[in-house]
Parts: C-alpha cells; sequence; structure tokens
C-alpha cells in the first residue's frame, strides 16, 4: 500500500507479534502461477473491517466483482462481509483501473493486472476491468489461514497471460447441462482466468438452442431440453461479468442430425431422422448442393449472430463420413459438374460458401482441423483436435490455430498428462516466430457421452486447472509436484466459487452402498479411476443414468497418487530408517483397509441393484492388498520368496487391474506392482 495511508490504518492492520518476530515469508499455491511474484515476510490481517474501494475507471461490472470478492471470502473464511454499493473510509485493497475494455470483449485485449499486498493493506491496479478481474481471482488465492487467523501474505504480482485464448469446450448435446451447470462452470473457468466458454450447442443428440426463425429445431430436436434466447442472453452477460467470451459451436455439415428431426430438407438422405441416442460418428449431413441449404443457414446465422455478440462463430466441421453424399446420385452429378473429385473437396466447397455467410454477418469462422484447405480466407480460425502436427501445419500455411489436442477431459486423462501437452510444443517447436504468433492458445474439451449434470463438475475439476495453467503461466512452469500441490489446493477452493466435485462425491456412493457404508464406499472408489480414453462401452443409451461406481470415481484419485507416492518413498527409503518406517506404517494402513472391504460392504452390496459390480471390484482390490502385504512383509524380514509366487502374483495383478464390466481401474495398482517387483526371490 502506498505510504500515503495514515498512520492509524498501519496500527490497525498491523500484527503485534509481528513487529516483534517478523515471520517466515508464506508461499502461497496460486494456479495459475503468476507471470512475476515476489514474497516477503508478513501478511495483511483479514477481519471482519476488510473493505475494498474502486479507483480510476469504474463501471457496475467491477462494483459487482467487488461483491463476489465479499461473498467468497466469507464462503471461503466464515467472516461475515457487509457488501453493497458503500465506499469504505479506509479500504484494505485499493482497486484501480486504467479504462474501458471493449463493449463486446476482444481477443487480445489488455489481462494484465499487479498486485501489492503488505502488512499494512493492498492495491490491485489493471489497465483494464479485465485485470481486475483476474487480480481479484489471485487475492482469493492468497487467503491463508494461520495461527493468527486469516492473512493474506505479503507479495507482489505482476501477470498477464501467455496465450490469449483459453478456453474450455462443454458439450451439452449428448447430456443435456441445465443453465444452472453452465453458469457455475463460467464461475470455476474465472477462478483459472480461462476466458472463453466454446459452448457445443448442436449434435446428433440434440440442438440446444432456441430459435425463433426454425422454431422446429428445438421444437422437434431436443425432448424439449433447449435454452431460451433470454437465457443465452443471462449466460452472455455472466460470463462478461467474469471475463469471458462465448463462442457458440453449430456443427456442420456432419453431427447435424438434430437438425434434420424438423428440417430434413437440409439432409443428403432421405430420412425420417430422429434424435440419436447413443454414441459414435453417423452418416447424416447436410446437402452441400442445394442453395436452400445456404439460404436456410444464411437467416440460421444471422440469428445467432444477434444472441451471440462476440467475433467468432464456430462451424464445427469434424467426421463427417461422407456416405450420405456417395449414395446420392445428384450430390454426385454436382460433384463432377463442378470438378470436386472427392468428399474432402466437396466439404471444402461447402465451407467457402459458409464462411462467407458467417463473414457477412460479421462474424470470424472458426472449425476443427478437417476444414483445413487451401482455398479458406487465412481470417478462419482452425482447431486442432487430431494433433500438434495439424496444428502446426494450419499455422505455416497462414491460419491461427488453437490446440485441443491432449485437453481432451472426458478421456479421464491424468492432470499431469494434461500439463504436458504445450501449444507451442510438439510440432510447434519447428515454427519460426511470426507462424507460432499464429498460435492463439488452447481449449479443453468436455465432451458429454459419460457425464450428467451431477457428474459433470467432477470430470471437469480439479484437472481443468493444469490446463489453465498450462495456458495462462510462463512455459518454465513444468514443475509436477509443484503442480499437483497447488491443484489440491486449488480444487478445495474452487469449491468456494459454487462447484460440486467435492460436494457430490459422498450423494453418489450412498445411493450405490448406503448411507450406513459412506466410509468404506469412498475407501473403495479411491482405489479406483474410470478407464481411460475410449474403452467406455459406446452400447450405452443416452437416456441411462449415470450412477455406477465408475461414474462416482474420479478421473485422477489424488488419494492413489499418494499411496503410489508413499511406496516410492518406502522402497527409496534406507532400512531401519524414520521415513521408511513411517511410509511401511501408512502403506500397511491402506492395505488394511481394503483388505476389509469386501466383508465390511457384504450388507451393503445386497441390498443395493448397483452394488454387484462394486462387490466385484472390491473383490479384486482386496486380492492385490493381500499380495502387497505379502510382499511388504518378506521386504520387511528380508526373506526372498520363489520366482514363481513372484510371475503368478505379478500376472494377477495384470488381470485384476481393470475390471471391463464394471469399467474402472485399480489405480493403486502401479504401487502394488512396485512392491512385489521388490521382494527379493531365488
Amino acid at each position: 500500500m502506498p505510504a500515503r495511508l495514515p498512520l492509524i490504518l498501519i496500527l490497525f492492520y498491523a500484527f503485534p507479534a509481528f513487529a516483534q518476530n517478523p515471520p517466515e515469508p508464506i508461499v502461497p499455491p496460486l494456479m495459475p502461477q503468476p507471470d512475476r511474484m515476489s514474497v516477503t515476510a508478513g501478511a495483511m490481517p483479514l477481519t471482519q473491517s476488510f473493505a475494498a474501494s474502486l479507483t480510476g475507471y469504474t463501471e457496475p461490472r467491477l462494483q459487482r466483482a467487488v461483491d463476489r470478492l465479499y461473498a467468497r471470502i466469507t464462503a471461503q473464511t466464515g467472516i461475515p462481509l457487509e457488501y453493497g454499493t458503500r465506499v469504505p473510509d479506509h479500504p484494505a485493497l485499493v482497486i484501480h483501473t486504467g479504462r474501458a475494455s471493449e463493449k463486446v470483449q476482444k481477443l487480445g485485449e489488455d489481462e494484465s493486472y499487479r498486485l501489492d499486498v503488505t502488512t499494512q493493506g493492498a492495491r490491485l491496479e489493471a489497465p483494464t476491468p479485465l485485470g481486475v478481474l483476474h487480480g481479484l481471482e489471485t487475492f482469493l488465492q492468497l487467503v491463508t489461514s494461520t495461527q493468527q487467523g486469516y492473512v493474506v501474505p505479503a507479495v507482489t504480482i505482476e501477470d498477464k497471460p501467455r496465450f490469449p485464448w483459453r478456453g474450455m469446450l462443454l458439450d451439452v448435446c449428448r447430456h443435456w447441462m441445465p443453465k444452472e451447470v453452465v453458469l457455475r462452470t463460467l464461475d470455476g473457468m474465472a477462478a483459472v482466468k480461462m476466458n472463453v466458454l466454446h459452448w457445443h450447442l448442436s449434435e446428433y443428440q440434440g440442438f440446444r438452442v432456441e430459435s425463433r426463425k426454425f422454431p422446429r429445431l428445438q421444437g422437434m430436436g431436443s425432448d424439449g431440453l433447449y435454452y431460451t434466447q433470454n437465457e443465452v442472453r443471462e449466460v452472455v452477460d455472466y460470463a462478461r461479468d467474469r471475463g469471458i467470451r462465448v463462442i457458440p459451436e453449430f456443427d456442420m455439415p456432419g453431427h447435424a442430425t438434430a437438425w434434420f428431426v424438423g428440417y430434413p430438407q437440409l439432409a443428403s438422405g432421405p430420412g425420417p431422422y430422429h434424435i440419436e441416442r447413443t454414441w459414435g460418428v453417423f452418416d447424416a449431413a447436410m446437402d452441400p448442393t442445394r442453395d436452400s441449404t445456404y439460404k436456410f443457414l444464411d437467416t440460421f446465422i444471422g440469428e445467432m449472430a444477434k444472441l451471440f455478440p462476440d467475433d467468432y462463430f464456430h462451424i464445427g466441421g469434424d467426421e463427417v463420413s461422407g456416405k450420405q453424399w456417395r449414395e446420392n446420385e445428384k450430390i454426385q452429378v454436382f460433384m463432377r459438374r463442378h470438378h470436386l473429385k472427392d468428399n474432402p473437396a466437396l466439404q471444402a466447397y461447402f465451407n467457402q460458401r459458409l464462411q462467407k455467410i458467417v463473414r457477412k454477418h460479421n462474424r470470424i469462422m472458426v472449425g476443427w482441423d478437417e476444414i483445413l484447405h487451401p482455398d479458406l480466407p487465412k481470417d478462419v480460425v482452425v482447431q486442432s483436435w487430431r494433433g500438434q502436427q495439424s496444428l502446426a501445419q494450419a499455422a505455416r500455411d497462414g491460419y491461427r490455430g488453437l490446440l485441443s489436442f491432449g485437453y481432451y477431459l472426458d478421456l479421464a486423462q491424468h492432470a499431469d498428462m494434461h500439463y504436458a501437452i504445450d501449444p507451442l510444443g510438439g510440432a510447434a517447436a519447428t515454427l519460426n516466430p511470426e507462424q507460432q504468433a499464429r498460435i492463439l492458445g488452447g481449449e479443453s474439451c468436455m465432451w458429454a457421452e459419460w457425464i450428467s449434470d451431477e457428474t459433470v463438475d467432477s470430470r471437469i475439476w480439479p484437472r481443468n486447472a493444469a490446463i489453465a495453467e498450462r495456458l495462462w503461466s510462463p512455459a518454465g512452469v513444468t514443475d509436477l509436484n509443484s503442480m499437483y500441490q497447488r491443484l489440491e489446493a486449488q480444487s478445495a477452493r474452487l469449491e468456494t466459487a459454487g462447484l460440486t466435485h467435492i460436494a457430490g462425491y459422498r450423494p453418489m456412493l450412498e445411493r450405490i452402498g448406503g448411507v450406513n457404508s459412506w466410509r468404506e464406499m469412498k475407501i473403495l472408489s479411491d482405489a479406483v479411476e474410470p478407464v481411460k480414453g475410449y474403452k467406455r462401452r459406446l452400447d450405452h443409451d443416452q437416456r441411462k443414468p449415470l450412477n455406477r461406481l465408475v461414474d462416482a470415481a474420479r478421473p485422477e484419485s489424488l488419494s492413489a497418487r499418494r499411496f503410489n507416492r508413499t511406496v516410492d518413498a518406502f522402497i527409496a527409503a534406507p532400512e531401519n530408517s524414520t521415513e521408511r518406517k513411517q511410509a511401511a506404517e501408512e502403506v500397511t494402513g491402506k492395505l488394511n483397509e481394503w483388505l476389509a472391504l469386501p466383508e465390511t460392504l457384504k450388507p451393503a452390496f445386497e441390498n443395493s441393484p448397483m452394488g454387484a459390480e462394486a462387490a466385484g471390484v472390491a473383490a479384486a482390490l482386496a486380492s492385490l492388498a493381500q499380495a502387497a502385504r505379502s510382499a511388504m512383509q518378506a521386504i520387511g524380514a528380508q526373506q526372498p520368496v520363489t520366482a514363481e509366487w513372484k510371475a503368478q502374483q505379478l500376472d494377477n495383478l495384470k488381470k485384476l487391474s481393470t475390471d471391463p464390466n464394471a469399467e474402472v481401474v485399480i489405480a493403486v495398482a502401479p504401487g502394488i506392482q512396485k512392491l512385489i517387483e521388490a521382494v527379493p526371490y531365488k
């Protein structure tokens, strides 16, 4: 805080104990890591008298952000703060904004900020409201509990994003996501400084936005589950309040079955069409040869452009099978007449005409990397899901691009896998500076085959924060141990932002095992994870509930990660050392818990329709725990085992570590395998 603060304010905020015994600096677990941060000893106390003031440029959005700051501090600390439009006489936090941001948020606006916290108070400065919004999220992350109470550590932070486009795709088509889910997702995105919601709004399985020009789109293609235009405006305004742009995606010419239920004349095949209920790539596609198709899309895009004010409009363009095009003689004649040699050429023709429509309505076209074609104008943005090679090729060809390869949250991969993928890594590392500048950033993707409105938060969070850090923080921020420590802290903070990834865990487990078996069900679920990649069965119906053990289990169990790391510590520690004894106690305690599960959960599973497959998982986990305990005993006694025993245990582990029926993997199997491998044998 500047020296002009009155002495009485300095005395009010100072801890007497700090003056007598200066404490060690508190290093806050921020995520994303700031561009620059220095930490000094001391902290600003956070008390009920805390208040913030706005100076410089002001607008209602900034006051609402301050009100949210008060509410979040209260939720996080229990300190009841009063908030409203009052101007405090002695603000603990002074917020200075240089100028207004764009009326409609633009790509590349200044999002930087500077935050200074001392024992006397704090000051947040930013050129635009966008920087203020980010800086307030950082301030919230700084709030720390100490023996003296809640404080904000003394820091100086100068921060700005590495990439201007830091997005997340939310699919609301395969499984419907109510407006409340979208709003709390925006809160989570803002907390980790993401700035683009890519809203996937049409699919084989549903059309999710009200069109007043073509009411049969939602009337026949949505099962009645869609956003009204007023609700869309509410989401867009809510996002703007948090510094987030909203970009709609209406997938075409493929992934479009829901369009054809009400308007079959758009399709390349005769139909009839119905909403798809299962997953996969289907053959239905728009007819690119009819002028009526483009007249329809012109009217529709014009309507949606008024609803979504952002400069960018996503047209999908991925996974067109081409079967309907090959089987339609009229389309084949058209292709020969226009010298279109194959389906990719026909799709390029479609995209060229579509791009002109999008441009007519003052929007810039975005599409998946299948749209990449030399004849497309260079202002088109290419989003790569197929790999970094296609992203790099787009940049070489003069197109701006986004990376989503490696950021698919629905594949249930671990955070460290996402964290290792960099938009400027892989093939992009060979680009020259001008070409690298065309890579705008990236987007995580939450496709909705295997999520419901109950499970969506646990599938996005906390792993999405690791991707957010990759897109915000300097390229050199790569330490995995640091990332996981900060990820766990951020996970807890996200709950105070209204997310349910932690709070929703217990109800799901109680539904499977009963309310009296919550603790034992958590022990079981914490030891497993959903199968990875595309290994879940595709025969699931859209209308079936997602309430099994595989749906309750976390995509990455941090409990399992801790167990596996404790096994590493046990094996690496010298014999008879304190470190080895402590690790052995922790490992043995977990093994004993798993060994007891089949018996303790037996009554619960007998009374639960969903208990049978969970019982099988508990039995497999107990069997592996028994092998691990035998290995621990042999290691402790330095008693060699036979090579046959070791081979048999490893073979059993391989068979039991994945349950294809329950569609889970035993996430602690790597640690158990290391214990078995560490046993001496003769």
